[in-house]
C-alpha cells in the first residue's frame, strides 16, 4: 500500500493549487490558504502559489534585478531558501531592494509578504520605510529608498543600562545589515564557468559573437560590484570582471582595435590589482603586452612581459609571456635576448606543474609555443629550426585555435620561402587562405602582409607563382575581420 503523502508535501500544495484555482481563487487566496493549512512563511508561501521552485524563483528575481538600474542580484536556490526561512536562526535577511524584487516576481505588495516576526526582526529604520514608504515605492517603480528622519538635536543619549544595550543593538543592525549580500557561492560558481566557457569558445567562435557575450557577462559582473557582497566575495567578483575584460582587451585587438584593447586592458588590469589575484595579474599583463607588440611598442611588450613572470603564476602563463618577451626582442632585432627569452619559455614549460583555473584562450599548451617559436626564428634568421618547430606543431595535430594553426601555417611558409621553396610556402598556406572571413583576425591578416612583403625581395618575386600568391594574400587581407568590421561601422555612420 502507497503511503500517503505528508500535509504540506508537494502533490498537497499542487493539488491545493489547482483545487483552488479550477474555483476560481486569486493567487493571494492560494496564500492565505498554504500559509493556514500548512503553516509556511510568507515569502515561501507566495512561491509555492505559483508552484515555482526554489532556482526558478531565483532566475526571476536575477533576471527582474538586471532590468532595474542599481537593484542586481545574482540569487540562486540556496539563497531564495535562506530570504524565506528569515529571521529563523538558518535563514538570511533580505534588504528591502531584495523585498522588492520578490513582491515584482510574485505580483503583490511587499507588505504581503512580510509578517510580524519579520517586521519585529527589521532594524527599526527599515520598518519605518515600510510603514511610510512601501506603497509609494511600489508604485513608482526602484527608486533610492528614502532617508529616516534623524532623532530630534535635543533628544538626550541613554543612561546606565540603556546606553550599554542601545549600543549593542546598534552593533547587531550594522552586523545584520554587514551579513547581507546580493551574490552567493552558487552564483559566483556560475560565473567562473561562463567565463570559462567564453575563453574556450573564443579559439573556434565568430570574435564578435563572443565579444557580445563577453561583454554582456561583464555587464552583470559591474551591476554586482555597485552592490553589496562580502570581502571575499568582492574580490571573487574582481576576479571575474578582470578576466572578462582581459578577453575584450584580446577581443579588441583581434579585430583591429588597439586604442580601445589598451582601455579594456587598463580596467582589467585595476580589477586584478584590485582581486590581489596572482594568476589573473599574469594574464592581464599577458594581454597588455599581446597589445602593446601589435601596436609597434614593443619596449612596452618586453616590460608587461617581465612584469607578468615576476608574478610566478602557477599554470602555463609563465609560458606565453616568456614567449611574449621573446617575439619582441625579435622584432627590435635583439637576437641573443630572443634566443635567451625563448630558452626561459622551455624551461617554465619544463617545470610548470600547476593548472590553468580558466583555460582556453587563458592557457598556453605546446602548440601555442611552438607558434611564437617558430615566428622568432624565422625573424632572427634560423629558418631551419623555425622549419622544425611549426612541422613538429602541425604534425602533432593538437588543434587549440583556428587563429594560432594559422599563425603555424604561416611561420611554415614563411620558413619554405626563407629556404627558397615558392612552392612548399604556396601549399603551407592553403589552410589559411580557405579561412572564412570572419576567422580572419587582424593578427592573421597582419602576418599574410608580412608573408606578402617578404616575397616581394624573394628571387622568385617576377615569377607567376609569387605574383598569384601575393594576389591571393591581398585578396585575404580585404576580406578580414577587422577591414569588415570597419567598413561596418561607416555604414553605421552614414
Amino acid at each position: 500500500m502507497t503511503p500517503r503523502p505528508k500535509t504540506g508535501s508537494k502533490p498537497d500544495r499542487d493539488a491545493l493549487r489547482h483545487d483552488m484555482a479550477a474555483a476560481g481563487c486569486s493567487r493571494a487566496d492560494m496564500v492565505v490558504e498554504m500559509r493556514v493549512r500548512f503553516r509556511l512563511r510568507p515569502r515561501e508561501a507566495w512561491r509555492h502559489a505559483h508552484g515555482w521552485t526554489l532556482q526558478g524563483t531565483a532566475d526571476r528575481v536575477t533576471e527582474l534585478g538586471f532590468r532595474r538600474p542599481g537593484e542586481a542580484v545574482a540569487a540562486d536556490a540556496s539563497l531564495v531558501g535562506k530570504w524565506e526561512k528569515w529571521p529563523g536562526p538558518s535563514g538570511r535577511r533580505p534588504s528591502l531592494a531584495v523585498l522588492l524584487l520578490l513582491a515584482g516576481v510574485f505580483g503583490c505588495d511587499v507588505e504581503d509578504i512580510v509578517d510580524l516576526a519579520d517586521r519585529k526582526a527589521l532594524p527599526e529604520s527599515e520598518q519605518r520605510i515600510l510603514r511610510h514608504s512601501v506603497t509609494a515605492l511600489v508604485a513608482a517603480g526602484p527608486q533610492p529608498l528614502p532617508v529616516p528622519p534623524s532623532p530630534p538635536a535635543e533628544a538626550a543619549d541613554p543612561s546606565g543600562q540603556d546606553l550599554v544595550r542601545t549600543a549593542a543593538d546598534e552593533s547587531a543592525a550594522w552586523a545584520q545589515a554587514a551579513e547581507v549580500s546580493n551574490v552567493g557561492d552558487i552564483a559566483l560558481e556560475q560565473l567562473m564557468a561562463d567565463i570559462r566557457a567564453l575563453a574556450a569558445d573564443y579559439l573556434t567562435q565568430e570574435p564578435v559573437a563572443v565579444f557580445l557575450r563577453t561583454r554582456r557577462l561583464r555587464d552583470r559582473v559591474f551591476a554586482l560590484l555597485e552592490g553589496r557582497q562580502r570581502p571575499r566575495q568582492s574580490a571573487d567578483l574582481y576576479v571575474a570582471a578582470g578576466y572578462l575584460c582581459g578577453l575584450l582587451a584580446w577581443i579588441s585587438s583581434d579585430l583591429g582595435c588597439l586604442r580601445d584593447a589598451e582601455t579594456q586592458g587598463r580596467t582589467a588590469w585595476l580589477c586584478a590589482d584590485l582581486s590581489g589575484h596572482n594568476d589573473l595579474q599574469a594574464w592581464v599583463l599577458s594581454t597588455r603586452s599581446k597589445i602593446a607588440f601589435w601596436d609597434g611598442r614593443f619596449g612596452d611588450a618586453i616590460n608587461h612581459a617581465r612584469r607578468g613572470l615576476a608574478h610566478q603564476p602557477s599554470g602555463t602563463a609563465g609560458v606565453l609571456l616568456a614567449c611574449q618577451e621573446a617575439d619582441a626582442w625579435s622584432e627590435r632585432g635583439s637576437v641573443d635576448e630572443a634566443e635567451a627569452a625563448l630558452n626561459r619559455a622551455a624551461d617554465v614549460r619544463d617545470t610548470t606543474t600547476g593548472t590553468d583555473d580558466i583555460g582556453g584562450l587563458y592557457s598556453c599548451p605546446e602548440f601555442r609555443r611552438a607558434n611564437y617559436a617558430a615566428a622568432i626564428h624565422t625573424r632572427i634568421g634560423n629558418p631551419r629550426l623555425a622549419l622544425r618547430e611549426a612541422q613538429e606543431a602541425l604534425a602533432s595535430q593538437p588543434f587549440h585555435a583556428y587563429g594560432t594553426t594559422a599563425q603555424v601555417c604561416i611561420s611554415h611558409a614563411s620558413t619554405h620561402m626563407a629556404l627558397g621553396s615558392l612552392d612548399a610556402a604556396c601549399e603551407a598556406l592553403g589552410p589559411v587562405l580557405a579561412l572564412p572571413p570572419e576567422h580572419r583576425l587582424d593578427t592573421v591578416a597582419r602576418r599574410m602582409r608580412e608573408l606578402a612583403e617578404s616575397l616581394v625581395h624573394a628571387p622568385t618575386a617576377d615569377s607567376a607563382s609569387a605574383r598569384t600568391l601575393r594576389d591571393h594574400i591581398e585578396e585575404f587581407c580585404v576580406e578580414s575581420v577587422p577591414r569588415r568590421f570597419a567598413l561596418s561601422a561607416r555604414e553605421g555612420q552614414d
